[in-house]
């Protein structure tokens, strides 16, 4: 069997945005979560510009089926799954989990699968045409990440994400975040 993530032994269990969910959220997360613009920017802002990614898995797979189905994609259709830590100083802040059709690194000029250690956001946020389709929330409890992810993110208690549909052209990706306790209490 291939592996379809560094991060997680398991999918993560996501829950729709709805409107006033955001009640429930603890203010930190809420801050985090409900952010309009680039989370990469956002921790620029705050922790200067030593902020650095560390490519945890690059690779050809078929994403999870919440994700196959949030992106309208066929059973066994291949995407780039791309996982990064952001760190500053090797200080982990934010983990990150991209799913890119085909289709979308097409009309992207394939700037999205030449990333390297840029981060998304950077790329993302400069098209005029981004659109934020669809958002959703999860909690994650330690043990759905995978032995490697909890030590090299320090994860010992749940972790809030969010996960958002972006469209360039039309053309979906899915972005999952993950916001570490380092800048929950920042």
């Amino acid at each position: 069997m291939t592996t379809k993530s560094f991060l997680f032994q398991r999918e993560p269990v996501w829950r729709e945005h709805r409107r006033g969910s955001q009640h429930y959220l603890p203010g930190a997360v809420q801050s985090w979560a409900y952010e309009t613009g680039s989370l990469t920017q956002r921790l620029r802002n705050d922790y200067g510009h030593k902020i650095a990614v560390a490519i945890l898995f690059h690779l050809w797979r078929t994403p999870f089926l919440s994700e196959r189905r949030q992106l309208k994609l066929p059973l066994y259709r291949y995407c780039l799954v791309r996982e990064v830590m952001l760190h500053q100083n090797g200080k982990p802040l934010l983990l990150a989990r991209t799913i890119i059709p085909e289709e979308t690194i097409k009309v992207a000029h394939r700037n999205l699968s030449h990333l390297g250690t840029r981060p998304l956001g950077e790329v993302i946020f400069s098209y005029p045409d981004l659109e934020r389709v669809a958002m959703d929330l999860s909690l994650i409890n330690p043990t759905a990440w995978t032995t490697q992810s909890r030590q090299i993110a320090a994860i010992t208690g749940p972790v809030w994400g969010r996960r958002t549909v972006y469209a360039i052209q039309n053309r979906p990706m899915l972005v999952s975040e993950f916001f570490l306790p380092e800048i929950l209490g920042h």
